[in-house]
């Protein structure tokens, strides 16, 4: 079973997860959206870049978990609208590629590995101490959204029970 583990919007990344095993993470591609160096996800390269690690799997082995988000306290409403466009992008092309789809909630996963009320560093350090093998890939603070997804993953695989 291939696990893709998907931490949604633009500073995002997605976790391909097999065997609990991390296979590979990524930053969510991004690409320039106008001017004053804003940015929105890259559709075309997620796609892309699922498809070329997916393309020796079967579609029912593949389970594609997203983290289920919703407008936060305090973030502006342009913010909101950006990260809502980058989680309905996901899902579409999720959906395209005929993909099953499950949605956790922050607070579903992060109980798990008992990280509520923890500062995002905490996620990278848990990530790194679970997969040490990862840690590489995890050195800067700004990972702390690669340790989201591999730990998305791993919640799932887990915790969820798929019958063959």
């Amino acid at each position: 079973m291939l696990i893709i583990g998907i931490d949604p919007g633009i500073s995002g990344a997605i976790c391909f997860f097999e065997n609990g095993e991390v296979k590979d993470i990524i930053d969510m591609p991004v690409m320039a959206d106008g001017k004053k160096n804003k940015k929105q996800i890259n559709g075309s390269q997620i796609y892309n870049e699922i498809l070329s690690r997916t393309k020796n799997h079967l579609k029912k082995d593949i389970h594609v978990v997203i983290e289920q988000v919703s407008a936060m306290p305090g973030q502006g409403v342009t913010s909101m609208f950006n990260f809502g466009q980058s989680f309905g992008v996901v899902k579409g092309i999720c959906s395209a590629m005929q993909l099953s789809m499950y949605f956790v909630r922050p607070m579903r996963w992060k109980k798990y590995f008992n990280l509520l009320k923890t500062e995002k560093e905490a996620s990278r350090s848990k990530a790194i101490e679970i997969f040490p093998y990862i840690s590489s890939k995890l050195l800067r603070k700004k990972d702390s959204n690669k340790a989201d997804a591999i730990l998305i993953s791993s919640y799932f695989n887990n915790t969820y029970n798929i019958e063959d």
